[in-house]
C-alpha cells in the first residue's frame, strides 16, 4: 500500500509539471519553459522510471527510460550534478556499464573539459573499486576513478563532494597526505561538513594524530547528533579502533531510533568489541525474543557464549542459527571454533573440510584469499593435532591459492616442523624458503629462531643484526631479545630491549618490551624488578591475560602471595577459559594453596591442551605425590623428563631436569619401601 501511495503522490507531482509545460494563456501556442523547468521535467519523468524498476524487479525498459530521461534533463540543466550519480547508478542496474563508459569517454575526448561526462566516469569506477575490508581491491578502477575526481576538482574547484569522493579514493589507497589535502580542500568550501570532517580525523588517525582526530570527532557528535552523523561518526571510531567510543556513540543513535535492528545490532557488536559482553549479551538475547528468525543474533550469542566457556548455551544457539540458516557458512564456521575450545580437535577438522567443501571456488582475489585463509586455518588444526604431514600439506595448498602468501606458507611449514620437534626438517626448510624468499622479514626471522633452537645462536644473532636498516628495527631489537633470552645472554638482551623501547610509538609497543623485560627479570631471579616491569603493563592495559598470567604464576612460585597470584590468573582464565599455560599456573596456585583435588583437575586440563610440557607433568607428578598417589606420580615426572629431552637444546635447563630426577628417584624409592605402587 505505501508503493502505491508513493506512485499515485509522484503521478500527482508529474501531471502539474507536464501541464504547466505543455500549456501557456488560452489560445496561445505551447511555450518551452526555461532549462530549468524542462530539466525539472526530465528528471521527475525519470525518477517516475527508476521508481518503477525498483517495484518491478530492475526491468530493463524501465531503466532504460530512465536514463534516457536523465540524460536529458541534464542537458538542460547541466549544473544538476547529483543527476550523475543517479544515471551512474542507472547504467549499472541496467548492465549498460561498457556502454555508458564508451560513450562518456567519447564525449570526454571531443570536450575533454565536459564535467557531467567525467563526473558519470568517476562514479562508475568509484562504485567499481570495491571494498578492501571485504570484498577486495579493484586497483585498475581506484586508479580511474581517481583519475576523473582529480581532474573534476581541477575544473569545478569549488565542487566540494568531488573532493569528498578524492579524498576517499586516496584514502583507499592509502595515501594518507593527499587525502588530507583533498578533505582540508572540501572543509574550506563547507566547515561543517560532517562527511569530511569524519575522513579528516580517519586520515589523522592514520598518520598517528590521534589527539586531533578525535577532537574533530567529538566536534562532529557535538554539532549534528542525528543518526546518519552518529552511525558515521561510531564506523570512524571504529576504524580507529576506539570501540568503547564507538559503543557509546551507537547507544546515543539507539537512543534516537529505538527501534532500529541494524542499529541495534551494530550497538551489540560494538559492545563485544569493546569487552562489555555482558551487555552485549543482554541486546542479543533481546533480539532473538524481538525475532526468533534472527540467525545472526544467534550466532553472535554463540560467540559470546564460547569466549565465557558457557559451552551448553554456545551450541543450543549455535543449532538455533544453523536451523534458521542451515547453508550459512559463517554459522558452520562457529561449530569449528566451537569444538576447537573445547579441545575437539578431530570433529573440529572434520567441519571445516565440510565448510571448505561447500565454500565457493572462486577465481577472484579476494575470493582465493578467504580460501587461502581457511586452507590455513586447517593447517593449524591439523598442527595442533600432532599431524605434522597434513599440516604441511595444506600450508603449501596456501601459497598455490595465492602466491602472494608464499613467504607466509613457509614460515608455517618451519613453525609446523619446530613444534614437532623435529628441528633437522625445521632449519631445511627455513634454509629452502630463505633461497625463494631472500628478502621476506619473517622468513629471515623464522629462520633465526630455528637456527638458534640447534645451537646455532650467534649465526643467528649476526644473521639478525644484518637486518637492522632503520626501517622495522624494533621489531628486529625484540627478536634479538628472544635469541639472546635463548642464549642466557641477559646484558645483550637488556640493550636490544632498551633499544626497542627507544623506538616505541605506542603505549601497546611498550608493553611488549615491559613485559619481555619483566620475563627476563623473573630468569634471573631479580623478582622485585620484574614484578615492577608487569605491574607497568597491567597500569596501561588492566586486562592483558598474558601479564595477569606470568605474574600470578611468578607469586605462586615463589609461594608468596599466592591467593593474590590466583585472582590474575583466573582474570586471565576468563579472557582465555582454555590456555594451556594459564591453566598449568592456576593448577599449580591451588597446589600451593593446598586445593590439591582442584589442581589436579587444572592441571589435567592444561596437559590435554599443550600435551608436551615438562613443566605441567612436573606439576602433575608434585600434585598426585602430595596425595600419596605414587604410581601417578612417577608416570607424570618420567613424562616430564622425557619432554625434557625431547626440547630443543636451546631450552633444555639442566638444573630442573636434575630436580625432577631426584623426585622420580625418591618416588620410587618410596614405592619399593612400601612395597608396592598406590
Amino acid at each position: 500500500m505505501r508503493l502505491f501511495r508513493s506512485f499515485t503522490l509522484t503521478l500527482a507531482g508529474l501531471t502539474v509539471a507536464a501541464t504547466t509545460y505543455a500549456q501557456g494563456a488560452p489560445g496561445e501556442k505551447p511555450k518551452r519553459p526555461d532549462n530549468r523547468s524542462a530539466s525539472y521535467y526530465n528528471y521527475a519523468m525519470g525518477h517516475l522510471y527508476a521508481d518503477l524498476a525498483q517495484t518491478y524487479g530492475n526491468r530493463a525498459e524501465y531503466l532504460n527510460k530512465a536514463i534516457e530521461f536523465f540524460k536529458t534533463a541534464l542537458k538542460e540543466d547541466p549544473t544538476a550534478t547529483f543527476l550523475a550519480e543517479e544515471m551512474s547508478d542507472l547504467y549499472i542496474q541496467a548492465g549498460r556499464l561498457r556502454e555508458a563508459v564508451t560513450e562518456a569517454e567519447a564525449i570526454i575526448k571531443a570536450n575533454p573539459s565536459d564535467l557531467t561526462s567525467r563526473r558519470i566516469l568517476g562514479r562508475l569506477f568509484s562504485r567499481l573499486v570495491g571494498d578492501p575490508q571485504t570484498r577486495g581491491l579493484n586497483e585498475e578502477m581506484l586508479k580511474r576513478a581517481t583519475e576523473q575526481y582529480k581532474k573534476i576538482t581541477e575544473l569545478d574547484p569549488e565542487d566540494g563532494e568531488s573532493w569528498m569522493m578524492l579524498g576517499r579514493l586516496h584514502k583507499i589507497a592509502q595515501n594518507s597526505v593527499d587525502a588530507k589535502q583533498a578533505y582540508e580542500k572540501a572543509l574550506a568550501l563547507d566547515p561543517e561538513n560532517v562527511d569530511a570532517l569524519s575522513g579528516l580525523a580517519l586520515v589523522l588517525a592514520d598518520v598517528g594524530d590521534t589527539a586531533r582526530a578525535a577532537e574533530i570527532l567529538k566536534k562532529v557528535a557535538e554539532k549534528s547528533p542525528n543518526l546518519r552523523t552518529l552511525t558515521a561518526l561510531a564506523q570512524a571510531y571504529e576504524q580507529m579502533r576506539d570501540f568503547g567510543m564507538a559503543s557509546e556513540t551507537l547507544r546515543k543513535a539507539l537512543e534516537l531510533q529505538p527501534e532500529n535492528v541494524e542499529i541495534k545490532r551494530d550497538f551489540a557488536n560494538s559492545l563485544v568489541m569493546a569487552e562489555k559482553t555482558e551487555e552485549a549479551l543482554k541486546i542479543y538475547e533481546e533480539l532473538v525474543k524481538e525475532d526468533g528468525k534472527d540467525a545472526l543474533s544467534y550466532l553472535r550469542l554463540s560467540q559470546i557464549y564460547r569466549q565465557k566457556a558457557q559451552y551448553e548455551k554456545a551450541w543450543e544457539a549455535s543449532n538455533q542459527a544453523k536451523r534458521i540458516d542451515p547453508k550459512n557458512l559463517e554459522v558452520r564456521y562457529n561449530e569449528v571454533n566451537l569444538y576447537e575450545a573445547q579441545g575437539k580437535l578431530k570433529e573440529a577438522i572434520v567441519g571445516l573440510k565440510d565448510v571448505l567443501a561447500e565454500s565457493a571456488r572462486g577465481t577472484s582475489a579476494a575470493e582465493k584469499n578467504n580460501r587461502a585463509m581457511l586452507v590455513e586455518r586447517l593447517g593449524l588444526l591439523y598442527r595442533n593435532n600432532e599431524q605434522p604431514i597434513e599440516a604441511v600439506a595444506q600450508f603449501k595448498e596456501m601459497a598455490d591459492l595465492d602466491k602472494e602468501l608464499g613467504p607466509r606458507s613457509a614460515a608455517q611449514v618451519i613453525d609446523t616442523w619446530r613444534q614437532t620437534r623435529d628441528y633437522k626438517k625445521s632449519v631445511e626448510a627455513a634454509d629452502e624458503a630463505l633461497k625463494l624468499y631472500p628478502d621476506d622479514r619473517m622468513i629471515r626471522l623464522v629462520r633465526a629462531t630455528s637456527l638458534s633452537e640447534v645451537g646455532r645462536g650467534a649465526e643467528a644473532v649476526a644473521e639478525l643484526k644484518k637486518m637492522l636498516d632503520g626501517k622495522a628495527d624494533r621489531e628486529t631489537h625484540l627478536q634479538l631479545a628472544q635469541l639472546y633470552d635463548r642464549q642466557k645472554n641477559f646484558v645483550e638482551m637488556a640493550k636490544s630491549l632498551d633499544a626497542a623501547e627507544g623506538l616505541a610509538k605506542s603505549n601497546e609497543d611498550k608493553e611488549t618490551v615491559w613485559f619481555s623485560r619483566g620475563a627476563m627479570f623473573e630468569k634471573q631471579k631479580k623478582f622485585d624488578e620484574a614484578e615492577r616491569e608487569f605491574r607497568k603493563v597491567l597500569n596501561a592495559s588492566p586486562n592483558n591475560a598474558g601479564a595477569l598470567n606470568y605474574l600470578g604464576y611468578m607469586l605462586a612460585d615463589r609461594n608468596v602471595r599466592v591467593a593474590e597470584g590466583e585472582k590474575m590468573i583466573l582474570k586471565a582464565l576468563e579472557q582465555d577459559p582454555n590456555n594451556g599455560a594459564y591453566l598449568d599456573s592456576l593448577g599449580w596456585a591451588q597446589y600451593r594453596l593446598g586445593k590439591f583435588d582442584e589442581a589436579i583437575v587444572s592441571l589435567q586440563k592444561s596437559a590435554e591442551r599443550v600435551g608436551k610440557d615438562s613443566t605441567i607433568f612436573d606439576h602433575l607428578g608434585d600434585v598426585y605425590f602430595k596425595l600419596n598417589k605414587l604410581k601417578e606420580s612417577i608416570a607424570s615426572w618420567q613424562k616430564s623428563i622425557q619432554e625434557w629431552e625431547a626440547s630443543a637444546p636451546s631450552e633444555r635447563e639442566t638444573v630442573d631436569i636434575t630436580k625432577v630426577q631426584k623426585k622420580l628417584d625418591g618416588a620410587k624409592a618410596k614405592v619399593a619401601r612400601e612395597g608396592g605402587a598406590k
